[in-house]
């Protein structure tokens, strides 16, 4: 597995990323309210099913990435990387991000809305925070000597966290316009539209929870070999 073949498979987990989110935003995903089922069943929100194929899909990449990566380090040119230090703090960030991500999810099931504020701002914060650990993790290792076409280990470091790091931004925009719906107060919103912000509280905690858990196991990929 060489540089080009890795950017071309960057590359085209970039393509399909946008492809998704575009195909999120149209007919049939982009339809409000509950998916009609036959025989009396019950219907789960559009924008739920959509949030669990997109992670699905996600999975599967980062699985493909994680096999390749396991099978490319038993090459004799791998050369493993120190365990940047920052890696630790930025991964304690993004665990209170997902702790203030379900915070806020409870305090939006109980109608809490200074809790949903709180807690909604915190967790983006805290994920800015590590988005921002992770450039500096980058940049300490490039001032190491570590660049990214030096070894596959370095070139595999730098893609995965990368391309972790680009699914966190795509949250982080969702997040902005829910945190700015939130902000702006529920009191005048009809009933449609409170169900509806709960619900993107919701479904942010489920994208941030299931970020962790890809983070948690690549950081130990990165850590062991």
């Amino acid at each position: 597995m060489n540089v080009t073949a890795l950017f071309v498979a960057l590359g085209a987990a970039i393509c399909l990323w946008f492809f998704l989110v575009r195909r999120l935003r149209t007919k049939p995903w982009i339809e409000k309210g509950l998916i009609d089922l036959e025989d009396g069943a019950v219907g789960l929100p559009a924008e739920r099913v959509g949030l669990w194929v997109f992670l699905a899909v996600v999975t599967s990449l980062f699985s493909l990435f994680t096999i390749m990566y396991a099978e490319r380090s038993t090459f004799p040119d791998w050369r493993p990387l120190p365990d940047p230090q920052v890696l630790w703090i930025n991964t304690i960030f993004l665990v209170l991000g997902s702790v203030t991500f379900q915070r806020a999810r409870s305090a939006a099931n109980h109608d809490n809305l200074a809790g949903v504020k709180t807690n909604l701002t915190a967790g983006g914060v805290f994920t800015i925070v590590f988005l921002v650990g992770q450039v500096l993790a980058w940049r300490q290792m490039s001032a190491s000597g570590y660049f990214l076409a030096t070894n596959p280990a370095n070139t595999f470091f730098y893609l995965i966290t990368g391309l972790h790091g680009l699914h966190l931004l795509g949250g982080l925009w969702v997040w902005a316009k829910t945190t700015t719906r939130v902000w702006r107060g529920l009191d005048s919103f009809n009933v449609n539209q409170i169900a509806s912000v709960r619900l993107s509280v919701q479904l942010c905690s489920v994208y941030w929870h299931f970020l962790l858990l890809i983070w948690l196991g690549l950081f130990y990929l990165l850590s062991s070999t």
